[in-house]
């Protein structure tokens, strides 16, 4: 699937506009980005990385923001038309929130977030 950096943006920024606001009030401290692909050696379509909520104590400050990072290269790969890419990318941003709750993989995929 072919599809500009500038498109694949506009629908991480639909699929955050599709999160209801009572969760994206909850976020504190991070940020979402778009990179074209994952470190190498990683086949990933997303990545979380920082402090998850639950873990954040009362020494938690001072940290720069944690950061959710969707890859779009590897989505790109393994979606064949727009809509697919649509729906994977909604997929990769929820998973990702996720995690910035405190929940794991195992939990999301027995939630039918994989």
């Amino acid at each position: 699937m072919e599809m500009n950096r500038e498109r694949f943006e506009e629908l991480v920024g639909d699929a955050l506009d599709e999160v209801p606001e009572e969760l994206l009030s909850l976020m504190s401290n991070v940020v979402i980005l778009v990179e074209d692909a994952p470190p190498p050696g990683e086949e990933l379509l997303g990545l979380y990385e920082g402090h998850a909520l639950t873990d954040r104590g009362w020494d938690y400050s001072g940290v720069l923001p944690d950061r959710i990072l969707i890859y779009r290269n590897p989505i790109l790969r393994i979606c064949d038309t727009e809509e697919e890419v649509v729906e994977e990318v909604a997929i990769t941003v929820v998973h990702e929130i996720a995690h910035h709750f405190g929940i794991d993989d195992d939990r999301l995929h027995e939630l039918g977030w994989g």
